[in-house]
């Protein structure tokens, strides 16, 4: 047979889709109880807030275990790892489709959110690996596809699928699915030995890496900035007379997102720092439209269209520079990417709640102006390691784990 590495002379398509196809799973299973809370509430004799809780754990598990998960594993073969957290997914929608103990339907939701953690810091340098270095923005693209496809389609598909088949089914066919991606993942996505011992960097060196500190504060402060108005979209739009459209003004974010996430593939090989300032940049720019004419409807629309674009880049840049500030320590700066994203989550959601309830509703979109703005001056100011600008000569490039090369496969 012939060896995989033949993949790495194009993009590998089929199994870069396997991965995406886990990821849109993984971040499926945290949003639908979202969209069925009414129904899960009642199935499970709690109160919709405590239903609500079940979204908190699992993206509490993401933030807590994803470093020390990911730093424990460098040493094991990637891909039965990676098997591993699609399981844990699946075990955690099998265990909602059929607990009626709450308690432990939290504890089932905890440990899923621990995989996904590990999971979503993995993908990444996983796909990058699968790839020559000309080709990397886009295999990590194409890799990360599924969670915004999960985000502006999944959620409404999921409540749809719940309110005509039950919540439980739901989650089974879940489980299901993830079964058979991970079929897909054994036959489409190649093997990675681990890391071995002597070429690890301790984790708290990795922190310390030139780049990796402004990186992760950037992509915090983009997050907050993205919840803190994100969280209460819903009455910013009825402020602006679209109180009754906010699923199709979602969804126009949400396509413009995937089409953000498209033109990342396209452009972060070619300029990272320019993907960088021009996203950050946008979103500052979004956030003094809403502030300036957050009344008027047709602006509103239009921004948040752009909005969504912005959005559909962010994660990828903040990935790609990670991956390349911290080179063999891929997976680890991943993880600590991964925690802060999570932390800008709750920090953004936190903020907008504050803000809301102290200074109204108008507030919300100048709050998140300054914090992007601070957000482009850090990276304007972050040339050197974090952001830097292209290499003058593309083969210069450095390859993420260059010793992680796919091993010999027969069938």
């Amino acid at each position: 047979m012939r060896k995989r590495t033949e993949t790495r002379q194009g993009l590998p398509l089929v199994g870069l889709l396997a991965l995406a196809t886990a990821a849109f799973l993984t971040m499926l299973t945290e949003t639908v109880p979202a969209g069925l809370l009414v129904q899960i509430s009642a199935g499970l004799g709690v109160s919709e807030g405590q239903a609500g809780q079940l979204l908190t754990v699992y993206t509490g598990g993401s933030m807590l275990a994803a470093i020390p998960l990911v730093a424990a594993t460098r040493g094991l073969a990637r891909r039965p790892v990676l098997l591993v957290t699609i399981l844990a997914v699946a075990g955690a929608n099998i265990a909602t489709a059929v607990s009626s103990s709450y308690e432990a339907l939290l504890a089932a939701r905890l440990i899923g959110g621990a995989a996904a953690g590990m999971q979503w810091a993995m993908i990444a340098g996983y796909a990058m690996r699968m790839v020559s270095g000309a080709s990397k923005g886009r295999a990590l693209a194409v890799s990360m596809a599924g969670i915004p496809l999960a985000l502006a389609f999944g959620l409404p598909l999921g409540t749809f699928v719940g309110d005509l088949i039950g919540w439980r089914y739901t989650f089974a066919a879940m489980a299901a699915l993830a079964i058979l991606v991970m079929v897909w993942v054994v036959a489409a996505v190649p093997r990675f030995p681990g890391e071995p011992a002597q070429d690890r960097v301790p984790v708290r060196k990795v922190l310390v890496l030139p780049g990796i500190a402004a990186i992760l504060v950037a992509a915090f402060a983009f997050e907050v900035g993205h919840m803190n108005l994100y969280t209460y979209v819903a009455p910013f739009l009825g402020r602006a007379g679209l109180g009754g459209h906010v699923g199709a003004v979602l969804l126009v974010f949400g396509v413009a997102g995937i089409t953000g996430l498209w033109a990342a593939g396209v452009l972060i090989d070619k300029n990272l720092r320019a993907v960088v300032l021009g996203s950050l940049a946008a979103f500052a720019a979004c956030m003094l439209a809403f502030g300036v004419a957050g009344l008027n409807p047709v602006v509103v629309i239009g921004a948040a269209a752009f909005w969504g674009f912005t959005l559909g880049m962010a994660p990828t840049m903040f990935q790609a520079a990670s991956a390349k500030a911290a080179d063999s320590a891929t997976d680890v700066a991943q993880s600590m990417l991964v925690t802060v994203l999570n932390a800008g989550m709750s920090a953004g959601a936190l903020t907008g709640g504050i803000a809301l309830e102290s200074a109204g509703v108008g507030s919300l979109a100048w709050i998140s102006f300054a914090i992007f703005a601070a957000a482009l001056l850090l990276a304007i100011l972050a040339r050197r390691n974090a952001f830097p600008p292209p290499s003058p000569n593309p083969d210069d490039e450095r390859v993420v784990n260059p010793r992680a090369e796919p091993v010999e496969e027969h069938a």
